[in-house]
C-alpha cells in the first residue's frame, strides 16, 4: 500500500520519523511534511505565496507550506501515483475535543478525506517522555484495521494514544469528541522600544469527564478512535433555525 505521511510538528519530528520507520516495514511510504513546526495552523491552505519543497532524504520531502498544503503537494506533485492512505502524525500531544478545530495534524487528515482518500490523524497523549515506538506500533495496527473494512465516505479517523507501554493499553474505544475546559489568557507585554505585544497563554488540560468521549477513553488507558466528518452541519439545530425564518422575508 502506498502511504502519504505528514504532520504539523515538522519534517524532523521524532514522531513522524518513528512512524515512518514502522510503516516502511510493510508499506511504501512517502513523507511530505512542513520544514518547521506548524502547530495550530488548522486547515490553512497557502494562496498568497509560492509553495516549494525539497528532498531531505530518500522519499522524504520538506515544504514551506502548511500540513494541508503538504497533502496537496504530495498527492498532486510528489508521489508517483495517488496514495492509498494518508496518515498525519504522530503528533506530540493530544488532539481531542475542540482542539481538533485548531490542529494542523487533524487538518492534514481532513484534507486527505477532501480528496476522497482514506485518512487518519494520530497523536500521543503526553507533554514529554513520549513512547513513540509503542505508539507507532499501535498506529500501524489501526491503519491495517481501517483498511480491512469499508471506509465510510466523507469521514476520517482521529486517533489518540495514551503514553503507555503497548502491553499496558486496555484496548480500543470508538469515541465522540469531548469538551476541553479552556482558561486562555492574553498576556500583554512591552518590547524594548516601548511597543505592546501579546502572548496567548493558559492551561487547557482540564476537560469534562464524560463516558464515551475521547478524553475519558484515554484517561482510562484506551486508544481513542473518533470518526470525524466533512459535513459540519449541526442537524439538530435545523428545526430551530427553520422556525426563526419560517415567516420572514429577505
Amino acid at each position: 500500500m502506498l502511504i502519504l505521511l505528514t504532520n504539523d510538528d515538522g519534517i524532523h519530528s521524532k514522531g513522524i520519523l518513528t512512524l515512518a520507520k514502522h510503516l516502511t516495514r510493510k508499506h511504501d511510504v512517502y513523507v511530505v511534511a512542513p520544514e518547521r513546526e506548524r502547530t495550530c495552523v488548522a486547515h490553512a491552505v497557502t494562496l498568497h505565496k509560492p509553495l516549494r519543497f525539497r528532498e531531505v532524504a530518500e522519499r522524504m520531502y520538506a515544504s514551506n507550506g502548511t500540513p494541508a498544503d503538504c497533502v496537496l503537494l504530495g498527492v498532486n506533485a510528489i508521489l508517483p501515483r495517488r496514495p492509498d492512505f494518508v496518515v498525519s502524525g504522530i503528533n506530540t500531544g493530544p488532539n481531542m475535543g475542540q482542539d481538533v478545530n485548531y490542529s494542523g495534524t487533524v487538518a492534514a487528515a481532513k484534507e486527505g478525506a477532501f480528496l476522497d482518500i482514506p485518512s487518519m490523524a494520530v497523536s500521543i497523549c503526553a507533554r514529554g517522555k513520549f513512547l513513540f515506538d509503542d505508539a507507532a506500533g499501535v498506529a500501524a495496527g489501526v491503519i491495517d484495521a481501517l483498511c480491512e473494512g469499508e471506509a465510510p465516505a466523507g469521514t476520517f479517523a482521529n486517533v489518540n494514544i495514551p503514553n503507555l507501554p503497548r502491553s499496558m493499553l486496555k484496548g480500543f474505544s470508538v469515541t465522540r469528541l469531548g469538551k476541553r475546559i479552556y482558561n486562555d489568557i492574553v498576556h500583554e507585554r512591552i518590547d524594548p522600544r516601548g511597543g505592546k505585544y501579546y502572548w496567548i497563554g493558559g492551561n487547557g488540560d482540564n476537560y469534562e469527564r464524560r463516558r464515551g468521549t475521547d478524553f475519558y477513553a484515554v484517561e482510562k488507558g484506551f486508544v481513542s478512535i473518533t470518526p470525524l466528518g466533512l459535513d459540519i452541519t449541526n442537524v439538530r439545530s435545523m428545526k430551530i433555525y427553520k422556525n426563526h425564518f419560517r415567516r420572514r422575508s429577505p
